[in-house]
């Protein structure tokens, strides 16, 4: 497994290897030592999976939860692929408004791991893109925001010769000024808090596993 840091503060790209042979192929996207050895944790604890399914052109995001309780998620392509965008939306981070783009495909099977307060967005390139979700938390409607992907003060990478698909309510989102200035942004010291808290849960999970 390779592992790569972003250029948003504490956010990780994984590249695990492949083994085809002639009955097709296996690999493994999320391995739990891996993750576990970049954070400084024995264990990730997963309270809830997701999936996506996206025609081409669609277009998810920029998502992040409330914090707190804030939540920190893993993020594969199973079927198809996908640019994966990490934006940072902590205020007060030393990364704040930045981003980086991951391509997910069958090719390289890369993975990305989003720590607490950090905004996910995707825009599939294909039809029938099918994107995997791990959580350390669950769903909860009200705490789930969101941020404007076509905010100009980001400047996403939105692909040239592809028809974005939004919903109305990624259509509706305000900007990151605007989320900023309604105070509806994560402070960067308490995602830090939480994701320590997050390592400890981890750990302590291992132990009672042990």
């Amino acid at each position: 497994m390779e592992i790569r840091e972003l250029a948003v503060e504490g956010a990780l790209e994984f590249t695990p290897s492949a083994y085809p042979d002639e009955r097709g192929l296996f690999v493994a996207p999320f391995q739990g030592p891996a993750l576990a050895q970049a954070r400084g944790q024995h264990t990730f604890p997963v309270r809830q999976a997701n999936q996506s399914r996206s025609r081409r052109g669609a277009l998810r995001g920029i998502h992040y939860t409330r914090t707190p309780p804030g939540v920190a998620k893993y993020v594969s392509c199973a079927h198809g692929s996908a640019l994966d965008i990490v934006v940072d939306l902590r205020v007060g981070s030393p990364t704040y408004g930045r981003w980086e783009c991951v391509e997910m495909n069958q090719e390289s099977f890369r993975s990305v791991y989003f720590p607490v307060g950090v905004g996910h967005a995707f825009i599939a390139l294909e039809d029938d893109t099918v994107m995997s979700y791990m959580l350390n938390g669950s769903y909860v409607p009200e705490n789930e925001l969101a941020v404007s992907a076509l905010d100009p003060r980001l400047a996403l990478p939105i692909p040239d010769g592809v028809e974005m698909i939004l919903s109305p309510r990624d259509r509706d989102a305000i900007s990151l000024e605007d989320a900023a200035r309604q105070g509806l942004l994560p402070e960067y010291d308490r995602c830090v808090q939480l994701d320590a808290e997050l390592r400890r849960e981890g750990d302590s999970e291992d132990l009672k596993s042990a």
